[in-house]
């Protein structure tokens, strides 16, 4: 099953297809590798994305599947992302900057640093999309241990993985991973999320 197969998302029809077709694959084809320049190039759309005073208060490990730093963080996946995330053929650890370091550099706005990333994070999966990969994003492993690993500072934040590659054969994989493809995927009402006026009355 391909994401350009799913049945179309009520209210989702009319949306660009990088949005309307996206969904958190869990069964990558682990034979597949990106090339430098699709990591650079999925690396410039989280750079180019939108911040506070510019101040761009984001990093990412890059961790291409068979490399020491993939092999390092692999090692500390939660048990329920241990199956499937080492398959897919990288992964973005996404850090943001939540704090001034030693050279009294720091973001001005660091109240929004975590929105900012989220933000990094949307462009980078977005671009992956268009070049026709998939992403997961997950928050499924131990963060101070990555942190230390990789000798993160700390007056930066761990916060979450980007699992980026293509999109393998469910048939080929632990059964429970495959699952995971055949979840209803679903989002609460417009009414519930979108007010006027006053809080908790409904837009339009």
């Amino acid at each position: 099953m391909t994401a350009a197969k799913r049945a179309p998302r009520a209210g989702a029809e009319d949306l660009t297809e990088h949005l309307r077709d996206r969904w958190s694959v869990s069964v990558f084809d682990p034979a597949h590798e990106l090339s430098d320049a699709e990591i650079r190039l999925l690396l410039e759309a989280a750079r180019w994305a939108p911040s506070a005073g510019n101040s761009q208060p984001w990093s990412f490990l890059v961790l291409p599947r068979g490399s020491a730093g993939h092999q390092t963080f692999v090692s500390h996946l939660s048990r329920g992302n241990s199956g499937w995330v080492p398959r897919a053929s990288a992964v973005f650890v996404a850090i943001s900057q939540v704090g001034v370091g030693p050279d009294g550099n720091g973001p001005k706005w660091s109240d929004y640093s975590h929105y900012d990333l989220g933000q990094a994070a949307a462009h980078l999966t977005v671009q992956a999309a268009s070049l026709g990969l998939s992403s997961h994003q997950f928050a499924g492993f131990d963060h101070d241990a990555v942190a230390a690993a990789f000798g993160v500072p700390d007056w930066w934040k761990v916060m979450t993985g980007i699992a980026v590659g293509r999109h393998g054969d469910p048939a080929q994989v632990d059964p429970r991973d495959a699952e995971r493809e055949e979840r209803e995927r679903v989002r609460r009402p417009l009414e519930e999320i979108a007010f006027a006026d006053k809080w908790g009355t409904p837009w339009a």
